[in-house]
């Protein structure tokens, strides 16, 4: 029996890796996805975006029962949480998707291959050998795969502060999401999008906590005033936030955990809670996939690739968490993996530009972003327009009570060009989607000031935002 030949071999089967195959299949290509872990999915479903979210649900119906009777609803006693009862619900929507992406697979004739993929040097004769080592060493032997194209989305791990090893105290992303019960207390280190997500989910449950940021400010890649908004909206909700903070050192102690940290005036500070959470960002997972037999360039663990996500190796594409320039972030993989593909069938590819990726922070408030910030278009040395519209001015703000925030447009002066937009407030995630839209297709702000945008809904506040540049705002 001949040997089979892919014509595209990839490894890794999180959001970038599982969306490349589903679209080479589409291509009709013969394709393998090779996946070490027992199911697809990757940090983003299993791990990360998908759980996380679905605690955030979880966390905005709690917080809006809390005020039930604001809502004309009686006769509701004082609400409790059944932790055991929310996990449940957040393994049952995972177990959903990864039996979703199992037909995805079948419907698409992308064959899986369970176990470790390691690329074993250059292409022989325009073909590529992956080693695959099955998920128990122990019960199989190594086995090879061919294929005339390799792509590599092997995804990230989240990083640690030297000396420290994950615990039931001592936790990443993946402990937090499987813990016994609620913690009384927790110190959240790192006020990226994953801390601060974690710190509005259990302070909705009832939690104590303390976030540190070694920056000068909350999430530190958003435009400024959105930093400032964020803050103050933790405040107001009871949240601790340290900035400009260094932690020296974290403690197990007999009941919890003891953090030391220097804060922004220079004094040392001592914070005891029941756990600590870990959040300092993500590290590409490189090491041992066989790098070092091909010619693929690394940068600190991230692999160099150009605007088709090509390696330097021929045949050799990588896409994801593990390329050097990009945002760690699931859609942003995802549309990777459909560029790196349409290369390989042949097809038209549009590269990915860098300032169109959306960023989106589900915290409470909620945080969506595209294009540059404020700051970033002054360092361009642009002249530029900027319009900010407060959602305490849209109706629909204030009939879902999330009045806080705002929209930000920031705009090219002489043409009207969107060059950013920066969302703080209710649904800021779902929002940006008009701004990433509007941008890909060249609209001016005069354009959107035109757009009809339907009464009443959270959406006017976009019109409002892009009125703002021209001073035109209506609801302000």
């Amino acid at each position: 029996m001949a040997e089979t030949i892919y014509d595209v071999a990839i490894i890794g089967g999180g959001p970038a890796g599982y969306t490349a195959a589903i679209r080479a299949g589409q291509y009709g290509l013969k394709v393998a996805l090779i996946e070490k872990d027992k199911a697809l999915g990757g940090t983003c479903l299993l791990v990360g975006c998908i759980p996380t979210k679905a605690l955030l649900f979880n966390a905005e119906v709690y917080d809006h029962l809390k005020h039930a009777k604001d809502y004309g609803i009686d006769g509701l006693s004082e609400g409790s949480l059944n932790w055991k009862t929310i996990l449940d619900r957040k393994n049952s929507i995972v177990t959903r998707h990864t039996k979703g992406l199992d037909f995805l697979m079948r419907k698409n004739k992308v064959t899986v291959v369970p176990g470790f993929g390691k690329l074993t040097g250059p292409a022989k004769d325009g073909v590529h050998s992956i080693e695959v080592t099955p998920q128990d060493a122990e019960k199989g032997k190594a086995t090879t795969v061919k294929a005339k194209n390799v792509v590599l989305a092997t995804g990230s791990n989240a990083r640690l502060l030297p000396g420290l090893e994950a615990s039931d105290r001592v936790m990443t992303n993946i402990e937090i999401l499987s813990m016994a019960s609620i913690p009384k207390s927790l110190v959240i280190i790192g006020a990226g999008a994953v801390g601060v997500e974690f710190g509005s989910i259990f302070k909705s449950f009832g939690s104590d906590i303390t976030i540190i940021e070694y920056l000068p400010r909350l999430v530190p890649a958003e435009d400024e005033e959105v930093s400032k908004e964020l803050a103050r909206a933790f405040r107001k909700r009871g949240i601790d936030t340290n900035v400009g903070a260094k932690v020296e050192k974290v403690e197990t102690t007999k009941d919890g955990v003891k953090v030391t940290f220097t804060g922004s005036d220079g004094k040392q500070v001592v914070k005891e809670a029941e756990k600590v959470l870990v959040a300092v960002g993500r590290a590409p997972r490189t090491e041992g996939i066989g790098l070092d037999k091909t010619k693929v360039a690394v940068d600190r663990g991230f692999i160099k690739v150009n605007e088709y996500m090509q390696t330097d190796e021929a045949g050799i594409y990588a896409i994801g968490d593990i390329v050097a320039g990009m945002p760690q972030l699931a859609h942003a993989g995802s549309m990777a993996g459909l560029v790196a593909v349409a290369k390989i069938a042949g097809k038209y590819a549009r590269p990915i530009k860098r300032e169109r990726i959306p960023g989106c922070t589900y915290t409470e408030p909620q945080i969506g972003s595209v294009g540059l910030t404020e700051a970033k278009a002054r360092e361009k040395g642009l002249e530029i327009k900027v319009g900010k519209f407060p959602f305490v001015g849209n109706s629909k703000a204030t009939i879902v009570d999330s009045h806080d925030g705002f929209v930000k447009v920031i705009a090219d002066a002489k043409y009207g060009e969107i060059l950013g937009v920066h969302i703080i407030g209710p649904q800021a995630t779902e929002l940006i989607a008009e701004a990433v839209t509007a941008m890909e297709l060249e609209a001016t702000v005069e354009d959107m000031m035109w757009t009809i945008h339907a009464h009443p809904t959270l959406s006017e506040a976009m019109l409002d935002g892009f009125s703002s540049v021209e001073g035109m705002a209506i609801n302000v």
